[in-house]
């Protein structure tokens, strides 16, 4: 019944198209679709906020970014001690994120204030607290080349 109202609904300018009553227009907008979609509830709750410290997580740099322009943009809101890009070992390019570390806790909130959701090289990027790694286990070497990945 509901496909036959969506059909003499349909005007010339519109076609059906795809799975499930995709309606599109001539201009090839979207207009709707016969499916709903919930997401399943979320098992895991999401981490807490980290604990505040002099260290901080950035993310969402541009491949563009240095450790040097990554210091410089910081430098304006305290004395940054160490910043730090991570890059890939092959290309040398950014991975998209790096720390950067305050001389005192004050410094670093105002690191964070002033550069959380700002512009960097052209790119929106998020400051917040880094949180400590987890303890991973001491890994076992055998003496086999063969038994630890490589990556």
């Amino acid at each position: 019944m509901a496909m036959t109202m969506m059909r003499s609904a349909m005007s010339s300018s519109q076609k059906k198209c795809g799975v499930g009553g995709l309606l599109i227009n001539k201009e090839g907008s979207r207009l709707f679709s016969g499916f709903s979609f919930t997401p399943p509830p979320s098992s895991t709750p999401p981490p807490p906020p980290a604990e505040p410290s002099t260290n901080l997580f950035v993310s969402g740099l541009s491949k563009r970014t240095t450790t040097e322009g990554l210091r410089e943009a910081f430098a304006k809101f305290g004395q940054v001690i160490d910043a730090r890009v991570v890059t890939d070992r092959n290309s040398g390019y950014s991975k998209g994120f790096g720390f950067v570390r305050y001389a005192t806790l004050e410094d670093a909130a105002k690191g964070i204030e002033g550069m959380d959701a700002k512009y960097l090289d052209g790119w929106v990027i998020f400051a917040e607290y880094a949180r400590p790694r987890p303890q991973q286990p001491p890994q076992q070497y055998t003496g086999s080349p063969m038994s630890s990945p490589r990556y």
